[in-house]
């Protein structure tokens, strides 16, 4: 039996979920700081950091959610299509996955963390993320226009609904980029994300930025 370790409310914890639902994968998720001093004990010794998501499979151990879908790809495949098998195709939506952990995640994480940290969000950091993360929206709504839209869960898939799902809520998409909210939108709606979202719902009161009632 698969276990995965992690938070329902945390972003990248869904992106290892996304696609163990997507695919009907039978696992266990273990909840933490819920006082389970194994659990805990255990990503704590996964990777250098003590990140969680970790995925426990057998013997083998595996950290950062990029490598889970990897992981489940490779050994638990089913009808997701979580790497395309064409060589050129996978290595583009290995590269897409990137941008969306490097050029979203990474950066609407640093408010939340400036804030966890300090109480505070100061303006240069408001400002900072902002015109970075409209560069990204810009980017990415350009991007769009040749990328095929649908109910497919792909590892872009999993990497894209968590970062703007939350990105959105530190600066909302400007509604020049009709292309991306639709996208945003759209990734909401597929059953995989949705569960995420709803299951992550009794803990918007953890946002420290507060959580938007829009979504």
């Amino acid at each position: 039996m698969l276990s995965l370790y992690g938070h329902p409310f945390s972003s990248y914890t869904w992106k290892a979920l996304i696609p163990l639902y997507a695919n009907g994968t039978d696992f266990t998720f273990r909840t933490l700081g819920e006082g389970n001093a194994g659990d805990d004990a255990l990503v704590h010794a996964a990777s250098p950091q003590g990140k969680f998501p970790v995925l426990a499979d057998g013997a083998s151990t595996v950290f950062e959610a990029t490598s889970i879908i990897e992981y489940l790809a490779l050994h638990h495949p089913g009808p997701a299509p979580l790497i395309p098998a064409d060589p050129d195709a996978a290595q583009r939506a290995r590269m897409w996955d990137r941008m969306f952990d490097n050029y979203v995640m990474s950066i609407m994480q640093e408010p939340v963390a400036e804030v966890i940290a300090t109480g505070t969000l100061s303006e240069a950091t408001r400002q900072s993320v902002a015109t970075r993360l409209e560069r990204s929206y810009r980017w990415i709504d350009a991007w769009l226009a040749d990328y095929p839209v649908s109910d497919a869960i792909s590892i872009v898939e999993c990497a894209a609904a968590p970062s703007l799902f939350y990105a959105d809520w530190v600066h909302q998409i400007p509604a020049e980029f009709a292309r991306l909210r639709h996208w945003r939108a759209h990734l909401l709606t597929l059953p995989p994300v949705k569960r995420c979202v709803d299951d992550a719902r009794p803990f918007r009161h953890y946002f420290p930025l507060g959580a938007p009632d829009r979504d």
